[in-house]
């Protein structure tokens, strides 16, 4: 019977599968089941010790022959990619949900590229979740010393979530070979002897031993690095869930630790360790320390400091120049007239400023005291503020000082895309100074990961009149509508 002739009687296929995390065989199972022209729908597929992906329990366990002129299915690269993470994945319906994608590329070669469709989407987040999942093994996985035939020998016992063993053995052996250790998890086991690495069965956490002598000076190394200004206990946790602790043998001080973290800040910051190169690790701590800040002239004036403000994990950060005379006053960001153009254009791009970081490369307002006297706004004791005060720009050597509080607000609210309004905020982030005209428009890549976009600052605008303005305004609407488009993409 061809293939052709099962699928028109209603036949399906069980795929027994090997091993639970070979693509290899999966990849030639699927290519076959695709030449065969069996659909999604009536393909079966199974693992070791777990059940069939759907309900069909009985299929035929023959897999059917291509005919000789059936074209193989193509794919793009992507897509390979992703299903190489993908079939590490411990949900038994992986199998299908790839089998499926690639049987819908035949007919829409760029369906891998569609973020809004179901089977995209599952392959996205499956996929996000076997990396976290390497990512935990790697960083929180602990040797403990046992007596083994007279060497040093290391045992660990880990929980994977997923299929990621034997994935991350190169990892591993790398990382440790100069050591002889084994590896044990209730998914399998890993064993070096310094140059063959084995495979071994499935082992129960009592296989692996409770402790050595080396945790006590680990846990008292830990102790003495351990940091309170930079204690973020909800980061901490999405970082390094509870269930990673038991096998740590530093997590046995963290408790205690976090419980005295508060009183030990408050210590820090007033002896002046903050000064001496500990960053402020929460934006009330920088909001406070900014207050305090005189490093620079201009936080000797008579002014007051702006912190920035908005969303504490926003997706983007919009970064100005310094604040003007109505920002001092207010204590807000981008509350005068270039903040009220740039809330027009951000709206007209289809960016939501109430969902951003907004800030500014300088925390002080910088300005020199104009003759004339301001009668639109009343004098209030403070120096200045009842004559008209000039704005002055910043200068290099000022902006580089307030890089430090710029940095501090950055690894604490972690955007994803970092939007500089004009050549100030693009050195603040860059630490040299740049050409906005040259670089507006090309996204550039940071040390941590996210995305600086330059555009020039509102005032500018401000300072136009006619087709100039209308130029740039254009322009600015381009920049802006870029970067919305780079956080859905980034979404």
């Amino acid at each position: 019977m061809t293939a052709l002739q099962h699928v028109r009687l209603g036949a399906y296929h069980v795929v027994p599968m090997a091993a639970p995390d070979d693509f290899d065989e999966w990849r030639d199972h699927a290519r076959r089941m695709a030449m065969a022209d069996v659909p999604p729908d009536r393909v079966a597929w199974t693992e070791p010790g777990g059940p069939a992906g759907n309900l069909f329990t009985h299929g035929d366990r023959r897999l059917p022959v291509p005919d000789r002129e059936a074209p193989p299915p193509r794919v793009s690269r992507r897509f390979i990619e992703i299903a190489k993470t993908v079939i590490l994945h411990a949900d038994t319906d992986r199998f299908s949900l790839l089998y499926r994608v690639l049987w819908r590329l035949q007919s829409k070669p760029r369906l891998i590229e569609d973020g809004a469709d179901a089977d995209i989407r599952a392959m996205a987040d499956m996929a996000r979740g076997v990396r976290r999942d390497i990512h935990k093994m790697r960083a929180f996985l602990r040797f403990r010393e046992i007596e083994h035939e007279g060497d040093e020998y290391f045992v660990a016992w880990f929980e994977p979530q997923h299929h990621i063993l034997r994935h991350n053995a190169g990892f591993f052996t790398r990382r440790f070979a100069n050591m002889l250790w084994s590896i044990l998890t209730p998914r399998g086991s890993l064993h070096w002897d310094g140059d063959t690495l084995r495979e071994g069965p499935p082992a129960t956490r009592a296989d692996a031993p409770n402790g050595d002598p080396v945790e006590g000076m680990w846990r008292a190394y830990y102790a003495s690095i351990f940091n309170p200004a930079r204690l973020k206990i909800d980061a901490m946790l999405k970082e390094m869930p509870r269930r990673y602790w038991k096998n740590m043998p530093e997590a046995q001080l963290i408790p205690d630790l976090i419980a005295g973290a508060q009183a030990r800040e408050a210590a820090m910051v007033s002896a002046g360790a903050m000064e001496n190169g500990e960053r402020p690790a929460t934006l009330d701590a920088v909001d406070k320390a900014i207050h305090a800040c005189a490093r620079c002239p201009i936080g000797a004036l008579e002014n007051r400091a702006v912190m920035g403000e908005g969303v504490p994990d926003a997706p983007l950060m919009i970064m100005g120049e310094q604040p003007g005379d109505i920002e001092d006053r207010q204590g807000r960001p981008f509350v005068g007239p270039a903040g009220q153009l740039l809330d027009v254009h951000l709206e007209r791009a289809g960016i939501d400023r109430r969902a951003a970081y907004v800030t500014n490369a300088v925390k002080h307002f910088k300005y020199v005291s104009g003759d004339v006297p301001n009668r639109d706004v009343p004098n209030r004791g403070v120096s200045g503020r009842g004559k008209r005060r000039l704005h002055q720009n910043p200068s290099a050597r000022e902006i580089d000082t307030c890089r430090w509080w710029v940095e501090a607000e950055r690894a604490i609210v972690r955007p994803r895309v970092v939007l500089a309004l004009g050549a100030s905020a693009a050195r603040s982030v860059l630490g040299k100074t740049i050409s906005v005209t040259k670089a507006r428009g090309t996204p550039v890549p940071l040390d941590d990961g996210s995305e600086l976009w330059v555009t020039v600052h509102p005032s500018y605008l401000l300072r136009l009149e006619g087709p100039a303005r209308e130029e740039q305004a254009r322009l600015f609407d381009a920049d802006l509508a870029a970067v919305a488009a780079r956080l859905r993409e980034l979404a």
